[in-house]
């Protein structure tokens, strides 16, 4: 449906959604759509910098810099006006998992002497700071 408002002077269309300075704002103030669309971009930067974050190379301080100062901003972005549920809450905590556990690799089990997967407690005691929702 389109609905053109007329002003003085001015015309305005009304949208299903737009998008403005990287905010999609729809006309339901759908907030999971914009967390969706803020973790695709997440994702996109991710994939870009995944070699940085796995490289044997780099410091894990440095890549930890790297998560702050390229990832976090680009999913964050906007966050100050989020309200957010439990389940976004869970979003944003599995996309930053995904991220802490490319960083710190895996770990050998010292009784199996199996590499395995980092525990969730296990990369919140790694990463020293605040996580994703805080």
């Amino acid at each position: 449906m389109k609905l053109v408002v007329r002003a003085v002077n001015s015309t305005f269309e009304r949208v299903e959604e737009f998008k403005y300075l990287g905010k999609t704002s729809t006309n339901q103030n759908s907030l999971p759509e914009e967390i969706k669309s803020r973790l695709r971009s997440g994702n996109a930067c991710y994939h870009s910098v995944q070699n940085l974050l796995s490289s044997r190379l780099l410091s894990k301080n440095l890549k930890i810099q790297i998560y702050k100062t390229i990832l976090l901003p680009v999913v964050l972005y906007g966050c100050e006006t989020w309200s957010l549920t439990l389940r976004e809450e869970r979003k944003l905590k599995v996309f930053e998992n995904m991220v802490l556990r490319r960083i710190f690799g895996p770990r050998r089990d010292e009784v199996t002497m199996e590499w395995r997967r980092l525990h969730n407690e296990e990369l919140n005691d790694l990463y020293c700071s605040p996580n994703i929702v805080r």
